[in-house]
């Protein structure tokens, strides 16, 4: 669990924070929510991540857009069986391509728009109930790591958001091309300048 969280968690942050860089309201919003739960007189704390509900839909929509496992994990029917009309013979190796399904435009308005709002708007759990939404897969093979990735990616994306200011360097551009894999990354990694925002310097030590 640790070996196969560690990796994609630090890709779903790096995406995090490019999809935040392209959308400085949304970055302002963030600020704004830690100071007023954390302050700008303290670190973020393991207690904070329950009372930040915008954070909370921002990684909701980084695992909308940019799902850690596109494919989910490859599955094997036991027995034939039909599913949607088609055949799939029993042994076959199949991939759900949960990519494609959380930017279908029948379910998702603006689906290729990162809007995390619309996990204010609706509550849609990603427990695998909603096959409309299902990041970490369903049923018994669903992801035994979702608690560790939630915390992980709260806590981190966070406490770099609330400590620092972020920004490109001069004249980069910022890519958001995605590499298919087992898990997804960015084509380009980020390459991003933090700068301290917090009021006491002692703070970072």
């Amino acid at each position: 669990m640790v070996v196969g969280g560690t990796g994609s968690t630090a890709n779903t942050i790096e995406f995090a924070i490019s999809e935040i860089l392209r959308n400085p309201d949304i970055l302002r919003k963030l600020q704004q929510e830690l100071a007023t739960v954390v302050g700008k007189d303290n670190i973020v704390e393991e207690s904070h991540i329950q009372e930040l509900p915008y954070l909370y839909a921002v990684m909701k929509e980084v695992l909308r857009m940019h799902p850690a496992a596109p494919l989910l994990v490859p599955h094997c029917p036991s027995e034939t069986c039909t599913v949607g009309g088609y055949i799939v013979p029993k042994g076959s190796c199949v991939f759900i391509n949960v990519w494609a399904i959380h930017r279908d435009a029948s379910t998702w308005k603006n689906p290729t728009e990162f809007l995390p709002e619309r996990f204010l708007q609706k509550n849609w759990d990603y427990g695998g109930n909603d096959l409309n939404y299902f990041p970490f897969g369903s049923g018994r093979r669903i992801c035994a790591g979702i608690d560790m990735a939630e915390r992980m990616f709260m806590y981190s994306l966070a406490s770099l958001i609330h400590s620092f200011d972020w920004k490109l360097p001069e004249g980069e551009t910022l890519d958001l091309t995605e590499k298919f894999g087992i898990s997804l990354k960015k084509k380009m990694p980020l390459v991003a300048i933090p700068t301290p925002r917090l009021s006491n310097s002692t703070l970072y030590e």
